[in-house]
């Protein structure tokens, strides 16, 4: 993706649509491709927003550069 791409998503909690540059987005991976999300900010309303990622999301964030963090089991 170039520099300065933004994405349009919803905010669960005002309902609203709004553009956030990459910087805003952070990716969370699973242990399996069902536990992975994402999560921003809402710039209207300020609510945590947290929602799933399926496998095309998280390639297009993940190409665009977003921030991921991945979960690991911890050992026992």
């Amino acid at each position: 993706m170039e520099p300065g791409t933004r994405f349009k998503v919803y905010c669960s909690e005002c309902r609203e649509k709004v553009e956030l540059p990459v910087e805003d987005f952070r990716l969370t991976l699973g242990r399996t491709p069902a536990h992975a999300y994402y999560s921003f900010a809402c710039p209207l309303c300020d609510a945590g927003v947290r929602k799933p990622a399926g496998e095309k999301i998280v390639a297009a964030l993940s190409a665009a550069g977003v921030r991921t963090m991945r979960l690991v089991p911890a050992e026992g």
